[in-house]
């Protein structure tokens, strides 16, 4: 049944992203307002999380809403599956990913995209991939989007330790906003370029806003670091070998 709902699913999801990709395509080319493309747009989340419920099986569950602050933040997230970047759109306010220029070039998903409020970087620009985070991260931030960030840069898989890159500690230092830790285990169900997803409950954990104010960059990513690892330890410790954690691949 896990193939059936698995191959629905790739259907269904192929069709709504077409939709939504001319859709912006075309967005694009009437001249819409950047903020009435993000609405129109990021649309596309229900239509997926919808396919993500009945198709897959798969529900959600959040902890820590409480812990959201008033105005715009900067999150910075877990990153093990697709899921998160369908999911955490639902959870939070309208959001801006950073992500790599390359999937802008994908039919369809790039148009989509392309079209609304993301913040691609070309990540092999080093420094100058840092100004483009701080540049367009700042404006998005401004216009009253909150701005998402996956720190380890790439999936990792349950039980995995990423390097924290510091690009969302920096922007939100500069543009005076806070950052909003989050834990989740969605790659227990939707793992990294698989094709089977398998059903159950997703548990998405958000921490305490870390405030910047008189903090130092290099602290506030540690801070954000030590509350999702520990969260991650504490929430699924099935992940993690008793007396070893975590193999951390920074150590690599």
């Amino acid at each position: 049944m896990i193939y059936v709902r698995s191959f629905m699913f790739l259907i269904a999801a192929s069709l709504i992203t077409g939709f939504y990709g001319i859709l912006g395509l075309c967005s694009l080319c009437i001249g819409a307002k950047p903020l009435t493309r993000h609405r129109w747009v990021t649309s596309w989340v229900p239509a997926m999380m919808w396919a993500v419920r009945h198709l897959l099986n798969i529900e959600y569950r959040v902890i820590g809403r409480e812990n959201l602050p008033p105005g715009p933040a900067v999150i910075v997230s877990k990153h093990q599956s697709a899921w998160e970047t369908i999911g955490l759109q639902m959870i939070f306010p309208p959001l801006a990913f950073i992500l790599k220029r390359e999937l802008l070039w994908i039919p369809f998903l790039g148009w989509a995209l392309a079209s609304i409020r993301s913040i691609a970087i070309d990540r092999k620009a080093g420094k100058d991939a840092l100004s483009q985070v701080l540049e367009q991260g700042r404006e998005r931030l401004k216009e009253g989007l909150w701005v998402a960030v996956f720190p380890e840069g790439t999936r990792t898989p349950p039980g995995a330790r990423g390097r924290y890159k510091p690009g969302g500690a920096f922007l939100a230092k500069r543009a005076g906003v806070p950052v909003v830790p989050v834990a989740h285990n969605a790659g227990e169900f939707w793992r990294r370029q698989a094709f089977l997803k398998y059903p159950g409950e997703i548990t998405v954990s958000i921490g305490p806003a870390i405030g910047v104010k008189g903090i130092k960059v290099e602290e506030i990513n540690r801070r954000s670091k030590e509350w999702i690892e520990n969260e991650m330890t504490r929430l699924f410790p099935h992940h993690f070998r008793a007396g070893e954690n975590a193999q951390d691949s920074e150590a690599a």
